[in-house]
């Protein structure tokens, strides 16, 4: 065989896709993750829509699960416990809590069961793995945003007006999706081994959420005992929300203290080994799942 020949044997063409692997196991496919776009598309659309078709309500739904809780949380901790909420109505308070903490929940949620939810996609064609659980996180920023509208209109009702802190929502908002990304990544890919994982994601959720000053302030306990409420990341997710809508005055601690920091250490400490531990085992997604 000529060289000519043999070197056009070996390049491929422009319509050819070469696979390689790769040894970094931290390594993030972004050029990839690009190209498959459209995937990402239409993951999260599937999603949304399989979610309320066929329903009565329809959307409606993304509406009742919280102002349901809301009510339910005022009449108990609100009205029957007198728990504290600063200046702020406690029903504005709990919802408030409840928007970043349903969004975190459902995002987990979902994108803990996704891989296994995907094994057809993930048996037959390639594509870049992180975009199934990618999916899961982004999908419920739908929900997000219909529920804020809910927000704005209780915040109306009660005249309270927001303070300028609310331009820094979409970071608390952004550190919420990673943290959900960075559990995701790691539930995931458990999830494709060991199927407790589905059995244990509700109970997971519900004790985490008493874990979370959801309903009451992290203000409550001690200030030496803050820094352990903070080893719960969504701590600073939770506390930071209220912050950015009410201000230091409505009972929520300000961004800035240790209670924070941690929170934030954990999230960004979460993620990277979610990321490293979903990368070193993906390759062997298609024969076990």
């Amino acid at each position: 065989m000529s060289p000519d020949v043999s070197q056009a044997a070996e390049t491929p063409s422009p319509n050819q896709v070469v696979i390689e692997a790769r040894s970094r196991w931290l390594y993030i496919p972004l050029r990839s993750i690009w190209q498959y776009r459209e995937l990402l598309y239409f993951l999260v659309w599937r999603d949304v829509k399989v979610r309320y078709k066929q329903t009565a309500l329809g959307v409606m739904w993304i509406l009742l699960q919280p102002l349901l809780s809301t009510m339910i949380f005022t009449v108990i901790f609100g009205i029957l416990l007198d728990a504290p909420s600063g200046q702020v109505p406690y029903a504005l308070f709990v919802l408030a809590g409840m928007i970043p903490w349903n969004y975190f929940s459902s995002s987990l949620t979902r994108s803990s069961g996704s891989v296994v939810a995907s094994a057809n996609l993930v048996t037959k064609v390639y594509f870049p793995r992180l975009i199934i659980p990618m999916a899961g996180v982004l999908a419920g920023l739908v929900d997000f945003l219909i529920v804020c509208t809910a927000l704005g209109g209780l915040m109306a009702f009660y005249g309270v007006r927001p303070t300028a802190n609310i331009a820094l929502l979409p970071l608390f908002l952004l550190l919420a999706m990673l943290t959900a990304f960075g559990f995701g990544l790691w539930l995931s890919a458990l999830n494709v081994r060991y199927r407790d994982v589905s059995w244990l994601m509700p109970f997971l959720i519900q004790v985490w959420m008493y874990l979370t000053p959801v309903v009451y302030s992290s203000t409550l306990l001690p200030e030496r005992f803050r820094p352990y409420l903070a080893l719960n990341p969504l701590t600073g997710v939770v506390e930071g929300f209220r912050w950015a809508l009410f201000g230091e005055q409505m009972g929520s601690a300000a961004p800035g203290g240790l209670m924070f920091i941690i929170s934030i250490a954990i999230s960004l400490l979460v993620l990277l080994s979610g990321l490293v531990y979903f990368r070193r085992t993906e390759r062997t997604f298609a024969d076990i799942i």
